[in-house]
């Protein structure tokens, strides 16, 4: 999920993924520094877009070194949200350029793995498959976008994540090599084109039930102030 780098609480380092914690022991030594959050957002982008150049071509070689980054990426994009926590470095725009790449990265990787399985598949569920993983990467960016959103809406713990000893669910991510080294990718298109829409529609419900949840509050806090 997308590192918010604005009015995030940090939570008990024992309680927050692996990732998380590393990211922060390797941002801490420039939280006196001149690097902002969003020198670390610009490393991030600029590894996922490589990442998505790397799967265009579909060859065995470029899609293994294209996983490679694309976990890279997903690990940098815990460095700037740390980085704004502990310098204090938080603004607005960062967080709008925070979530802007996530965005980007995410729909531009999926759709390069669409279109580098489709020069060895000519069609996926009757479909080109660049057109699955622009479906899928849309459905997953969505999925970011509404979790943020419920999480400041109605606090964090609103949009926690399942967990399992430090690992949280998006982490499937950093498995992606041994989906590529045992040329599983065509599987991967298939289960995220289809699983992440399905998945998309849950968390939209989830969003409207939230919404519906603090309209009555909404509605009480203004007759008091009338």
């Amino acid at each position: 999920m997308p590192e918010s780098t604005l009015f995030d609480a940090p939570a008990p380092m024992a309680q927050r993924p692996w990732d998380a914690r590393l990211a922060r022991r390797l941002v801490t030594p420039l939280k006196d520094s001149r690097a902002t959050p969003n020198h670390l957002t610009t490393v991030r982008l600029a590894v996922g877009l490589a990442a998505a150049a790397a799967f265009l071509p579909g060859t065995y070689g470029w899609v293994n070194i294209g996983a490679l980054l694309l976990i890279l990426s997903n690990f940098l994009d815990h460095t700037d949200g740390e980085l704004a926590r502990i310098s204090g470095k938080s603004s607005r725009i960062g967080h709008i350029y925070d979530l802007a790449s996530d965005t980007l990265v995410t729909i531009l990787l999926f759709l390069a793995i669409g279109i580098g399985v489709g020069t060895r598949v000519g069609s996926l569920l009757q479909l080109p498959p660049a057109m699955l993983g622009l479906a899928a990467g849309f459905a997953v960016a969505l999925i970011f976008y509404l979790r943020m959103r419920i999480e400041e809406l109605a606090g964090k713990g609103a949009s926690k994540q399942g967990s399992l000893a430090g690992f949280e669910t998006e982490d499937v991510l950093y498995l992606l090599p041994l989906v590529t080294l045992f040329n599983g990718l065509t599987n991967f298109l298939v289960a995220a084109a289809i699983g992440a829409p399905l998945f998309a529609i849950w968390v939209i419900a989830d969003y409207r039930r939230v919404l519906r949840r603090l309209q009555p509050v909404e509605g009480r806090q203004t007759s008091e102030v009338t």
